[in-house]
């Protein structure tokens, strides 16, 4: 249960600065008088209530509602609803902020009297849950029975806002009265990870059209500023409201300012991308902003300035969404040209035409993120789980690395929440994760047929509203509401002072009461996320090479040529083998074939033998492109630790001839290949006996009561294949059973398996990133330089995500500038990649300090030994033809 509303606010024009040139608020009273723990006063309500400025008004104003959103600094959303009437003032000669021409009035005699003019007076209800309407009428009972003169006092009012207790999500509904003759219904939603909005996503469109949403929607997920004006503030809260749903499942995490007072304008000129809505008197100040996207809500149209480049959804999912949005929106439209169209049918109401509007949003997220969870690599499980997202073969497989759209999706904050929240496998599911593991055919299928496209978009919209209404046959509500043009009223007295003793004495009352029942946790259902089918390209193309099997059985050829030091073949197969490499099941093949011959213990070469691999290895890495996922480097990694030549008195290893590579410059690269091999020791960790093999799809399948489909979908039935989800979803599921001994082993073992790692890779950099002649410098070179300085793919969950790595420029002594020596910059690129993956990772300061010491060591060595090496392979004659 949760408290209905946090505090009632009365805040009224603030005579003692009447004479300014706009007038100011103040707080009148407040109830309850001291804060409630763990949720603090607004501070600034005073400026919310009254966004246009505090003003005097010649005539009488009907009263007005609205609902502002307030973010605190902990992220926390308050949803503060002003109920402003206005009332006589007197005593405000000189006051400048009066709306109107400021004549005085005359009367039939003669007699001058002085103007009677009307301030605003606001009703403020706060509180952290998002009922509006309810609050809507829970203000307007207070105010009837003020207005009204209805015989119920008003600080039982007040206090039964801070008495009711709201019931938890699920569906739940409540009746409950404030005590005014009133009959109210609160109706939670069935699972409240799912937005609400009513009818605001349809008022949206209808307002701006499907182009100028679908461009606001483009907006705000890439990250550009939003501002909306209208002359009503309802509306701005509504259109901010519908645009941050139509994100879901991502969440916005930027500055969500639904109405944005006067005195804060200058906000609008922060770096920050935002959502913020203004109300349309100040369309002269807005005028000037040169990097924001300005919508009209009372004129349909918005404005993008030049210097904006708006990214647009890739093809064909935006003219696949159109086409939805236009079925949705305009169905007569299918029919306008026969010549004998069928009886005109009714209009989807506007709450349910909200909700498929919606399922086509949900539908898009759906196709967009196809797949990835296959591209989640697990690094640490407890004791919270720590997941990286490999964004390149992601955007590989999908086809779409060229696509700045999707790309700038995924580089961004709301993207990284959404794998901090949905990337864990075990957690509570919604409606979004069964439709993202969906059969892709099926959406294909749908995509092609547009009746059954509408069926599947009646579906989910009738899932989302049932979300929303539960209940269909809502119980019967009465709010009193006050009499026709009792504002108007000539002789009407001001809002009473309410006794704040008494308020307090209720308060206390019911505090007694409820102390001896405890409020009950509502328990979350987890279960096994499905997993989903493996990422597809967005074309549904597979790229397939011409003639492959013949290009990879030259490639096969040439290295068992070889390795049977038939040197004639050798030389015949080679061009064809290199010109087989530029593709990239050739480059794969490579890959396997020389694992295969270090497993055979064949890993010593002789001059000739060292030389055509090298060889064989430049070439597929000059072909080795971020759209293969650094798959084929990963894989030539430790092969290039392997392969090697004897020299005098030393050893000759590969790496140290395929250096010259952009690949090992780029900090993208090293973070996935470490995740990726992170993950499979996390998950040999746990899957230790064949016992445990056998036994957990058993497990996961009573953990995770799924439907058939959904359990194929993850992987379960499947006894041969465990991938590191599934048992981290298991661990997951068994770690609240676990003693505290255990879970300190299981955290311990999984933090010295990273750290593990950490120090191999450490070396495998050192190997990678000093060069042969130590007076060749890669890492200052142009190319790599601008290649590992720009930063990162890596979206992990739980961590100070490079907060370490940014700082340790400034803290490390190095000096960042291109007359640093071989060694330095070599350490300075480890460390930085040390300080990432292992803060991210959930290392422990030991650790990173030891490998810190340990690093520079690491490089002296290397460069020592390499000198040897260098001098010993000039001296070589050379490979005779």
């Amino acid at each position: 249960m949760a408290r209905f509303a946090d505090y009632f606010i009365v805040v009224g024009y603030d005579q003692d600065k009447s004479g300014s040139e706009e007038g100011c608020g103040k707080i009148i009273q407040r109830f309850p008088k001291k804060d409630w723990e763990g949720t603090a006063f607004p501070q600034g309500v005073e400026m919310f209530c009254q966004p246009g400025g505090w003003r005097l008004s010649r005539e009488r104003r009907a009263p007005t509602f609205f609902t502002v959103v307030l973010t605190d600094i902990e992220s926390d959303r308050h949803y503060c609803s002003c109920l402003t009437f206005f009332e006589a003032e007197v005593n405000l000669q000189g006051s400048k902020a009066i709306d109107g021409d400021g004549d005085e009035d005359e009367e039939e005699d003669g007699m001058v009297q002085p103007a009677q003019v009307f301030a605003p007076k606001s009703l403020i209800l706060v509180s952290r849950l998002d009922f509006p309407e309810i609050f809507r009428g829970c203000l307007g009972l207070i105010y009837t029975v003020y207005i009204d003169s209805l015989s119920f006092p008003l600080e039982g009012l007040v206090a039964n806002l801070f008495i009711f207790q709201v019931p938890v999500a699920g569906g739940s509904q409540k009746l409950f009265s404030l005590g005014a003759g009133d009959r109210q219904l609160i109706q939670t939603p069935l699972n409240d990870s799912l937005p609400v909005t009513s009818k605001s996503v349809a008022l949206l469109f209808q307002q701006l059209g499907i182009q100028n949403v679908l461009s606001l929607f483009c907006a705000v997920l890439t990250e550009h500023k939003v501002l909306f004006h209208s002359t009503s503030y309802q509306r701005l809260g509504e259109a901010s409201r519908a645009l941050e749903a139509l994100m879901f499942p991502l969440k916005y995490s930027y500055p969500y300012i639904p109405i944005l007072p006067s005195r804060l304008l200058e906000v609008l000129s922060s770096p920050t991308p935002f959502i913020i809505g203004v109300h349309s008197m100040f369309q002269t100040e807005i005028q000037d902003l040169l990097d924001v996207i300005i919508a009209d809500l009372d004129g349909g149209t918005i404005k993008i300035p030049e210097c904006i480049h708006l990214s647009l959804l890739p093809e064909p999912l935006l003219t696949q969404t159109q086409t939805a949005l236009s079925l949705v929106l305009h169905p007569d439209l299918e029919i306008a040209d026969n010549a004998f169209p069928p009886p005109r049918t009714a209009l989807s109401n506007l709450k349910l035409l909200d909700k498929e509007v919606r399922a086509v949003f949900l539908r898009l997220f759906a196709q967009l993120f196809q797949g990835y969870r296959s591209c989640l690599q697990l690094i640490r499980i407890h004791s919270e789980p720590v997941i990286h997202f490999h964004k390149t073969a992601f955007l590989g497989q999908r086809g779409l690395i060229e696509n700045d759209f999707l790309t700038k999706v995924l580089e961004g904050m709301a993207f990284a929440g959404f794998v901090s929240e949905r990337g864990p496998p075990y957690r509570a599911c919604d409606l979004f994760d069964e439709l993202v593991a969906f059969d892709v055919d099926r959406i294909r299928e749908e995509d092609a047929d547009p009746v059954k496209l509408q069926k599947h978009m009646r579906d989910l919209s009738e899932q989302l509203y049932k979300n929303e209404n539960p209940n269909p046959h809502m119980a019967f509500q009465k709010v009193p509401r006050p009499s026709e043009g009792s504002h108007l009223r000539v002789h009407q007295v001001p809002f009473p002072p309410l006794q704040d003793d008494k308020v307090e004495g209720l308060l206390l009352e019911a505090a007694a009461k409820h102390a001896d029942t405890p409020a009950v946790p509502r328990p979350e259902k987890k279960c096994v996320v499905p997993a989903g089918p493996p990422v597809v390209s967005i074309m549904g193309k597979s790229c397939s090479v011409f003639n492959s099997a013949r290009r990879l059985e030259v490639v096969r050829s040439c290295i068992s040529f070889v390795f049977d030091n038939n040197n004639l073949e050798t030389e015949k197969s080679l061009p064809a083998a290199l010109r087989a490499l530029k593709g990239k099941a050739a480059r794969q093949c490579l890959t396997e074939e020389l694992c295969l011959h270090v497993r055979q213990n064949r890993a010593i070469l002789d001059h000739q033998q060292f030389d055509y691999i090298i060889r064989m290895m430049n070439c597929a890495l000059q072909d080795c492109s971020s759209s293969e996922e650094f798959t084929v480097a990963a894989a030539l990694l430790p092969l290039s630790t392997e392969f090697h030549r004897k020299l005098a008195g030393v050893k000759q290893y590969a790496y140290t001839c395929v250096q010259d590579h952009p690949i090992w410059t780029n900090q993208q690269f090293w973070e996935a290949t470490f995740y990726s091999e992170v993950q499979n020791k996390i998950r040999s960790l746990y899957l230790s006996s064949a016992e445990e093999k056998v036994g957990i799809t058993a497990r996961l399948k009573d953990a995770a009561p799924l439907a058939p489909e959904a359990q194929a979908a993850a992987g379960l039935g499947r006894a041969e294949e465990h991938t590191a989800m599934d048992l981290a979803a298991e661990q997951l599921r068994a770690w609240p059973c676990l003693s505290k001994q255990k879970q300190q082993e299981l955290v311990k073992n999984e933090e010295s398996t990273v750290f593990g790692w950490a120090i191999h890779y450490a070396s495998l950099m050192v190997y990678l990133l000093v060069p042969l002649d130590t007076s060749k410098n890669k890492l200052l070179r142009n190319h790599p330089a601008t290649d590992w300085e720009s930063g990162s793919n890596s979206i992990v969950t739980n961590s100070m995500a490079g907060s370490v790595a940014e700082s340790f420029d400034t803290e490390s002594g190095y000096e960042d500038s291109e007359s640093s020596d071989a060694a330095n910059s070599v350490v300075r690129f480890i460390v930085r990649f040390i300080d990432k993956v292992c803060t991210e990772s959930g290392v422990t300061q030991e650790h990173i300090k030891s490998l810190h010491n340990m690093i520079p060591g690491l490089v002296a060595m290397q460069i020592e030994v390499l000198e040897t090496v260098h001098r010993e392979s000039r001296r070589l004659p050379p490979i005779p033809k």
